[in-house]
């Protein structure tokens, strides 16, 4: 698909889907700054909205504080809690809400986000002659959404340069065939003996900020709100 420079991009970020695709299928945290500039690609970029939810507790404080750092708008929603337990958050209205009013704005709308509820706004959007990108993990996406979009961008295709934790380093490696006695370098030190296998990597520790959200992302669909306890890692 060609991108032009003139062209006027609004981006609109699900943030709790993202968040968790990232988690469940690496290990591993979304760098949301780096993914805006990758998307926007030289066009001009009108504004770009993460859409989030903020717990009574405040923990989820760094996380909204890198956001607004690297230039992305928050459109933040209280998390309700039921007596049942159950915490909701839900923000697919308001960012379809967003996405149709900007749509007399720019050019182009880029969802980020890989669930299915979306793909009602994406006709409505191309219907009005807007074009519509999405951006999300394909293992994660809804189909019919990869489908509708006007172009579709795989975040795991580039996830050496937008995925950041331990869990990335470990999806890119492969065995080592040794057919002979030779020294091997692995994690727990230097050993010489190529009859064993390499002990398991040791996690490395990261930072969280827990978010009292909702539970793991479910293929091709938001993450359901349900009353678990999700986490969310800080990228700053």
């Amino acid at each position: 698909m060609i991108k032009r420079p003139e062209q006027r991009v609004a981006i609109f970020i699900d943030t709790q889907n993202m968040y968790h695709s990232a988690k469940h299928l690496f290990g591993a945290r979304l760098n949301f700054s780096k993914l805006v500039e990758t998307m926007t690609a030289g066009r001009t970029l009108v504004r770009a909205f993460a859409y989030v939810a903020r717990s009574k507790t405040g923990e989820e404080k760094a996380f909204l504080e890198a956001l607004q750092a690297a230039g992305i708008e928050l459109r933040i929603k209280d998390v309700i809690e039921f007596s049942s337990g159950e915490r909701k958050a839900d923000w697919d209205v308001g960012m379809a809400i967003d996405a149709v009013k900007f749509a007399e704005r720019v050019d182009v709308i880029i969802l980020i986000t890989g669930d299915g509820d979306f793909v009602p706004l994406v006709e409505y959007l191309k219907a009005k002659s807007i074009i519509v990108e999405v951006a999300a993990f394909g293992d994660s996406t809804a189909k019919a959404l990869r489908e509708s979009a006007d172009y579709f961008f795989d975040i795991a295709d580039q996830r050496r340069t937008l995925l950041m934790g331990s869990g990335i380093l470990r999806s890119f490696r492969t065995p080592r065939p040794i057919s002979h006695p030779a020294p091997r370098v692995t994690d727990e030190g230097l050993h010489m003996s190529p009859h064993k296998e390499a002990p398991t990597e040791r996690h490395e520790k990261e930072i969280e900020e827990d978010l009292q959200l909702n539970g793991p992302a479910k293929t091709g669909r938001r993450p359901a709100a349900s009353g678990g306890r999700r986490k969310i890692r800080v990228t700053i």
